[in-house]
């Protein structure tokens, strides 16, 4: 696909991922468009910090600002079409999402993902957009299949007969019914899209610590002692660094057009222990003290991707591996706190 002057709208493109990938579609020549709500309750220094990110990377490939349109995709449904009929392509990467106390406990605000999807998706297929992407999650799969050695495939959704426990929680089960209609569409009425599965995706760009590795290394960075860490630290990921999940959702869009769903992620596992090990290294803060928090949620025991099929169709596979792709992180977090330090700490 030749992305030269494509005109591309990214849902959530002010967010984490959706920003990335903004980036790396203007640098491919593509006429953006950022559709996002933007305002978070309660952090405003987020709010602010995520629209000048989004004014930096439209700056450095010569607009003067960025291409952005505030909606609410909840409601503005026939907004969100209007806008799509002047664009070729949509990139689906808008959602609510918190990290792991998120999916646990937060399932009411959960199910407003039912309604963005079905506005989003519907708007896009009554304006003719060309292709569709969409950003599903590795939460559609059992959670009873997250244990070591296994690698979760395509086909493993809704396999194991739990019922409402074949997906992680209302979150996961919101992913997959996401996925579906997509499916439907394209067999009942040809609509071209893909899916793409994430696996715990990190690196610059993540403004909030409710995930993981940028709670670690802001606390590391704090010289917090003791040093604490949610759950066992015996809890293992394929963490997957962003650019490597940009790389793969553009090469989903070039190939797929029948909605088959393709898992991006690491499929080698990392322990919550040894992340803290290269967090600590890379920082380099030494605590007297490592405390680990077994009263805090640490979701699935262990999770990691098959990518054979994005390996096949795609000729994808995940290059950053994860003490490259936390040096990086931690660079660009250091920055980030220096900027609006008065915000955070104040």
């Amino acid at each position: 696909m030749n992305w030269k002057r494509k005109r591309v709208i990214v849902t959530g493109g002010a967010g984490f991922i959706g920003g990335a990938l903004t980036d790396k579609l203007l640098s491919l020549g593509s006429d953006v468009t950022v559709v996002d709500k933007l305002l978070i309750p309660n952090d405003s220094w987020i709010w602010e910090a995520k629209l000048q990110r989004l004014r930096e990377i439209y700056r450095s490939h010569g607009y003067e600002n960025p291409q952005l349109e505030i909606m609410d995709l909840r409601i503005d449904r026939y907004q969100f079409q209007s806008l799509a009929e002047d664009h070729d392509i949509v990139f689906h990467l808008s959602a609510l999402f918190g990290g792991r106390e998120f999916v646990d406990k937060y399932q009411t605000e959960t199910s407003e993902i039912l309604a963005i999807d079905h506005n989003v998706i519907m708007a896009s297929y009554e304006a003719g957009i060309e292709r569709f992407h969409y950003a599903s999650s590795a939460c559609v799969y059992p959670p009873s299949l997250n244990k070591p050695g296994y690698l979760l495939k395509e086909d493993d959704v809704l396999s194991t007969g739990e019922g409402w426990k074949s997906s992680d929680n209302l979150y996961g089960f919101a992913k997959l019914m996401g996925e579906l209609p997509l499916k439907v569409l394209h067999e009942e009425k040809g609509f071209k899209s893909n899916i793409c599965r994430y696996l715990t995706v990190y690196g610059p760009g993540q403004f909030d610590t409710s995930h993981a590795i940028p709670a670690l290394i802001d606390r590391a960075l704090d010289r917090e002692d003791p040093y604490v860490v949610w759950g066992s630290g015996e809890q293992e990921r394929g963490f997957t660094y962003v650019d490597d999940i940009v790389e793969g959702t553009i090469l989903a869009t070039e190939k797929i057009v029948d909605a088959t769903p393709v898992n991006l992620g690491w499929d080698k596992r990392y322990k919550i222990k040894e992340v803290v090990r290269i967090i600590l290294e890379v920082v380099g803060h030494r605590p007297k003290e490592v405390v680990f928090d077994r009263t805090k949620p640490e979701g699935p025991f262990s999770r990691a991707l098959d990518i054979t099929r994005a390996r096949e169709i795609l000729g994808w596979y995940p290059r950053v591996d994860l003490e490259e792709g936390i040096r990086r992180t931690v660079e660009w977090r250091k920055e980030m706190r220096a900027k609006f330090k008065v915000k955070i700490t104040g």
